[in-house]
């Protein structure tokens, strides 16, 4: 009784309207042996100054990317996000809406997803983005269950440069329809292995860049799955990217889906995160999720609808292209304030000192004596091996002052002790020379 704010009169008035003489009378219906009759057991309240300190020790014992210097990507990557994202996505307008359910009264929502759809559409090459999914690897998964439909072929092929966890999430997804997943093997260099397809393949799966960093030479798979009858899926782990690198429509992928985390949405623990999923125009009727439309009203004004939305809740449920994909709304919303802030250009510039930042990275490490492994071309992450085991240059760097990337034992064991390390704006050219310091093997 002491957490509920209503008053003894106002409890009183409440039972008088439900002919019940008292409380317990609510739970007479329950056995006396089933109620807990005793005191919680929770410590006494305390004031609000006493629980923000106890809320305040607590989270400064978690390592974030606000504190130590963070070169940890591997498909959650953090980047600055401007102070305008936070203010705006806490206005009662934003904060309060959710899934367009009744979606020509949410005019203000379905404007950000078509301007979401519209920025997605222009960074992938393609032409067609839908509402957002959960994450890149249910939009990956979403992606291939969309081969097959397309194709009506089972064979699903993927690289070993898809991210682990994404595979995994694929292989739930396809485990129980009869899909028949194999892996392509990564050459030496660390790019996927172009390979020879036959006719009962539905698509090809490559992530760019890949879980390890590498850029893949997307051209090769188009012209073999095209000729194949197949279809390219591209994964996308590190949405700027698309900033810089040519965009896969343009190199003949049919699908690209991934992650857009790195548009604004904090890193957060591993989450929420933000997929996406763009198509090539003739395959839109088999877009799962949402797809919001411009049109004009009745007076002739600017307007918003949901052109397409194929889930069980509105179509018969055996034609659903997806009976659990809905759209992240409030991570879109803050997507689409952190692309229309940074505009192409500015996109542009952020991923070139992405790129320039990994490439000092990349100088400082094989000056410390330290060996990369793989040499195909990256965009802001690539892999660098170690002198002894992982865990203990981790270590080192972390007495440094560095979250020094992470440990490809269990991902990649023939690359040796090795390490995924990552480099964003936020990495300091003084925090560099510290990794590079640590990974090699001096003291702190």
């Amino acid at each position: 009784m002491h957490y509920l704010p209503h008053t003894d009169d106002d409890i009183e008035e409440m039972l008088a309207v439900i002919g019940e003489p008292d409380i317990d009378a609510l739970f007479a219906g329950i056995p006396e042996k089933l109620r807990y009759s005793d005191a919680l057991d929770v410590p006494a309240g305390q004031s609000e100054i006493e629980v923000q300190k106890r809320l305040g020790d607590l989270a400064a014992a978690n390592t974030h990317a606000g504190g130590d210097a963070w070169f940890l990507g591997a498909g959650t990557y953090a980047h600055f996000i401007p102070s305008a994202i936070d203010a705006l996505i806490s206005r009662a307008e934003i904060t309060t809406s959710y899934t367009p359910y009744q979606p020509e009264i949410s005019q203000g929502t379905l404007q950000t997803v078509f301007e979401w759809q519209t920025m997605m559409a222009s960074l992938t090459g393609l032409e067609v983005a839908n509402a957002s999914m959960y994450d890149g690897a249910s939009a990956t998964a979403e992606a291939a269950l969309m081969a097959m439909r397309i194709t009506r072929r089972n064979r699903i092929l993927v690289s070993e440069g898809v991210h682990p966890h994404t595979v995994h999430v694929l292989t739930t997804y396809l485990g129980g329809l009869g899909a028949e997943i194999e892996r392509l093997p990564l050459e030496d260099d660390g790019r996927t292995a172009s390979t020879t397809l036959t006719d009962d393949v539905a698509c090809v799966i490559v992530q760019q860049p890949n879980f390890l960093g590498c850029i893949e030479e997307l051209s090769q798979f188009a012209e073999a799955t095209r000729a194949a009858g197949a279809l390219l899926i591209t994964s996308v782990g590190e949405a700027l990217s698309l900033a810089l690198l040519r965009p896969p429509g343009e190199l003949g992928a049919d699908i690209v889906c991934g992650e857009a985390q790195s548009f604004g949405v904090p890193v957060g623990f591993g989450g929420p995160h933000l997929g996406f999923l763009a198509v090539r125009m003739k395959h839109v009727r088999q877009l799962p999720g949402r797809l919001v439309g411009e049109t004009v009203d009745a007076r002739g004004k600017r307007g918003f609808v949901l052109t397409l939305s194929t889930r069980e809740q509105h179509i018969r449920r055996e034609r659903a292209t997806s009976n659990i994909c809905t759209n992240q709304g409030l991570c879109l919303t803050m997507a689409t304030i952190y692309l229309s802030l940074m505009g192409p250009a500015g996109l542009r510039e952020l991923a070139l000192q992405n790129l320039a930042k990994a490439e000092y990275a990349k100088q400082r490490l094989r000056a410390a004596g330290l060996e990369l492994p793989l040499s195909a071309p990256t965009f802001n992450e690539f892999v660098v091996g170690v002198p002894d085991a992982p865990d203990a240059a981790l270590a080192r760097a972390k007495q440094a002052g560095v979250v020094g990337g992470l440990d490809l034992t269990r991902f990649r064991p023939q690359l040796g002790p090795a390490l995924l390390v990552c480099t964003t704006e936020l990495c300091s050219r003084e925090a560099i020379d510290r990794l590079a310091a640590a990974l090699a093997g001096a003291a702190a």
